[in-house]
C-alpha cells in the first residue's frame, strides 16, 4: 500500500462507495486508489517513512 499526499481533492468510487480524500492529507492509501489518484495528477507519491518519522519528512530525504 502506497504512502500519497493529496495536492488536490480526489474521490476514489468503487461499485456502491466513494472514498473521498481532501487536498493535504497524506496517507498510506489501496494500489488502486492510489495509482488512480496520480494518474488524476491529484496525489504525488511519497517514500515509506520508518517507524517514528512523519511522512512528509520522508519525501525529502534520498
Amino acid at each position: 500500500m502506497p504512502w500519497l499526499r493529496f495536492t488536490a481533492d480526489h474521490d476514489f468510487r468503487l461499485p456502491g462507495s466513494t472514498i473521498a480524500y481532501k487536498a493535504g492529507w497524506t496517507g498510506n492509501v489501496t494500489r488502486a486508489a492510489g495509482d488512480a489518484a496520480v494518474a488524476a495528477g491529484k496525489a504525488v507519491r511519497l517514500k515509506t517513512p520508518r517507524k517514528g518519522e512523519k511522512p512528509e519528512d520522508a519525501d525529502d530525504k534520498t
